[in-house]
């Protein structure tokens, strides 16, 4: 079994050495999404709800490279630059997992790329 790179064009283009996800078997390796515009490559304005809307969605284009959704994912990673805004990226974090939500870590970190407020990797199962 290979492993395929996996290319959204509605997402975000890789600002590194790195995949927007790698597909193996129907295993989807989603690298970390922070909140940029796919059609800008800017930075999203605004807190961390925002930023947190932008990231889910990066990575929704990404799964539907696949034909998949954010309901394929099994597990996700979030970054957050201050723990203290858990609160308001979960608020908007459950909108976009409602039924079976993925399991999840959450960490505070010192520092995001582009000075990012939130990151969120994942993991998905795919058809």
């Amino acid at each position: 079994m290979d492993k395929e790179v996996v290319v959204a064009q509605s997402a975000p283009a890789a600002i590194g050495p790195y995949s927007q996800g790698i597909r193996y078997g129907n295993l989807l390796f989603l690298s970390g999404q922070i909140p940029l515009d796919p059609a800008t490559g800017q930075m999203v304005e605004g807190g961390t709800g925002e930023q947190t809307q932008r990231v889910l969605q990066n990575l929704h284009a990404v799964l539907a490279a696949v034909g998949g959704t954010l309901g394929n994912v099994v597990k996700t990673t979030v970054f957050l630059k201050r723990l203290d805004d858990f609160a308001e990226m979960n608020q908007v974090y459950g909108t976009f997992f409602v039924e079976k939500p993925p399991a999840r870590s959450t960490v505070e970190v010192s520092s995001l790329p582009r000075g990012a407020l939130v990151e969120i990797e994942s993991i998905a199962v795919v058809p």
